[in-house]
């Protein structure tokens, strides 16, 4: 229950994880939210395509959401925008002019009008009855990467969004100024970014990784160059245009994503020289040398543009054995063998491969390690730390750096999506949680697909599926013909003959004993056939495979 002078901070997600990022700060009857952003399903969400924070908290309170206020353009703190608009009424959304054009792009693709799309600046400053947003701006791998302030009556709160210092950056630099300024100003909870928080040091300047790149240039003149990278960086895509335009190369892109991401930078003036991009049937008329590549799948994924490539089945593009393939991406958790395997298929190809192992300064983070978590901790000098964005021990870790710099250990947070913190009175407290369940997107389906059915998904997917189609006459209590039994999955049927005998002659005796009782109808056989067949085949396979019965009845 809320007191009436309470301020409360409430985690929607971000929390034990790197994605789906999205938080409230409420104050009677105003609720700002921050980022929106989507997860990717791992392996066992098998069919779905992303996960969602649990909005159900801010559908409670619609009445009181006064805007929804965007750090940076990343999936995981943007993606979740269209699946929100449809099922929660935002008043309106400000973000950074980069993000805006994404977002914006989101809503044209899945044909949703959405009139209060606003883009903020650092010296904007919204002012709602209570509560009051500010900005600063920080160093990402994306541009117009912002930490945002919000001011209560009871205390100041900071987000940093994903950020790092980089004192020799491609882009602007991080307002470092305006930082101190708020620090010195008095900061009572710092929300801060934890994905590196296990790495020791600085980061290195994305300039290093230009210098890496220049080089590969210089080195290899008169070669094709395909650079796989992720879409999103788009500092990144800056220097790979730039260092295409001093070594007189055009750039041919690949991947959906990549080009809307290069058009909206392109469009805002954060990448220069559009008149290196041509198209494919061009590209393959130019010298090697007089070409780049820019694609997809830097994690391996396999309808990637690289991945296609590598094996071969792109239409456009076919490997040529002296062509450079670098890889200008650090592997994402659960990706390396996925990325292992297109390295080796191009290693097979005859090509000459670069990694981020093997040339180590071809990719860095755009995100703070742990000298620069101190860094930003002792600009704001917080009283109290949320550690957010990244796994638990990402977490433990910053909240540990932020002991290191003072800040007593009882006023550091280590919490869960749905928990929530009070401030009152500059005083900040744990307070209740809230029910939080990842909402699951399959398809147009937005949180209508239960644990029931990824469960029987997975069990398709490990023991298949087994039918049992039998004819009865229902009138006459007969079975008119053997049960026919069809595996998916489940067997090889030409190999296993003789246990698909006797899981028909089984079934037979199951529908025939069910038959005989005059009071069993159609659904107690079905019902009959599951439970007497599943033990029956556990025994005799060791497998569990979903047993589905379908009963004809069948008048003669």
């Amino acid at each position: 229950m809320n007191k009436p002078n309470e301020t409360k901070v409430i985690v929607l997600g971000g929390l034990g994880e790197v994605g789906k990022n999205m938080y409230c700060v409420m104050h009677q009857d105003e609720i700002i939210v921050i980022d929106a952003g989507v997860s990717f399903p791992e392996g066992e969400l098998l069919g779905i395509d992303y996960v969602l924070p649990d909005y159900s908290f801010l559908k409670l309170n619609e009445d009181k959401i006064k805007a929804l206020f965007i750090t940076h353009g990343h999936e995981d703190h943007i993606g979740a925008i269209p699946f929100l608009l449809q099922n929660v009424h935002i008043p309106a959304i400000y973000a950074p002019n980069q993000a805006k054009e994404l977002i914006a792009l989101k809503l044209e693709d899945r044909n949703i009008r959405y009139d209060s799309l606003y883009v903020y600046r650092e010296d904007t400053v919204v002012k709602f009855k209570h509560i009051q947003v500010e900005f600063f701006r920080t160093t990402h791998s994306i541009p117009d990467s912002h930490g945002i302030l919000v001011k209560t009556p009871n205390g100041n709160i900071v987000t940093t969004g994903d950020f790092k210092f980089d004192l020799t950056p491609i882009g602007p630099m991080a307002d470092l100024y305006k930082m101190a300024m708020i620090g010195h100003e008095g900061v009572d909870l710092l929300i801060s970014d934890s994905t590196n928080a296990l790495n020791e040091g600085m980061s290195i300047s994305e300039s290093r990784v230009d210098d890496a790149l220049a080089d590969i240039f210089d080195r290899y003149k008169y070669n094709r160059i395909i650079i796989a990278t992720f879409a999103s960086n788009i500092y990144r895509l800056k220097h790979i245009f730039e260092s295409c335009y001093q070594h007189g190369r055009k750039i041919c892109v690949f991947g959906r994503s990549m080009q809307n991401n290069i058009d909206i930078s392109i469009k805002g003036g954060y990448i220069d020289h559009k008149e290196l991009l041509v198209s494919a049937e061009v590209a393959n008329t130019l010298k090697p040398g007089e070409v780049t590549i820019l694609c997809t799948g830097s994690q391996g994924e396999p309808l990637a543009a690289l991945s296609r490539i590598a094996d071969g089945t792109h239409k456009q593009i076919k490997l040529r054995p002296d062509d450079i393939v670098i890889f200008s991406s650090s592997a994402i958790p659960g990706n390396a063998l996925s990325i292992s395997k297109t390295i080796n298929k191009l290693y097979l190809k005859g090509v000459k491969v670069f990694t981020n192992m093997l040339y180590s300064d071809l990719h860095t983070s755009g995100h703070a390690n742990q000298e620069e978590l101190k860094l930003m901790i002792r600009l704001l000098q917080p009283k109290y730390l949320l550690p957010f964005h990244g796994d638990y021990r990402m977490l433990k870790e910053h909240a540990n750096l932020g002991v290191d710099c003072g800040i007593p250990k009882e006023n550091t947070f280590l919490l869960k999506n749905g928990d929530s913190l009070s401030i009152q009175n500059h005083v900040i407290t744990k307070s209740e949680s809230y029910p939080n369940n990842d909402i699951y997107v399959d398809g147009n389906r937005i949180g209508e697909i239960s644990g029931t059915v990824l469960r029987d998904r997975k069990i398709m997917a490990s023991d298949g599926i087994l039918v049992v189609i039998a004819n009865i006459n229902m009138q006459k209590r007969n079975l008119l013909i053997k049960p026919n039994i069809t595996t998916r999955g489940f067997i090889m049927v030409n190999e296993n003959e003789e246990l698909l005998h006797k899981i028909e002659g089984q079934a037979t005796k199951i529908i025939k004993t069910k038959l005989a009782d005059h009071t069993s109808s159609y659904l107690d056989i079905k019902n009959q056939i599951v439970a007497d067949l599943y033990p029956f085949i556990l025994e005799l396979t060791g497998r569990r495979p979903i047993i589905l019965p379908i009963i004809l009845d069948v008048h003669k």
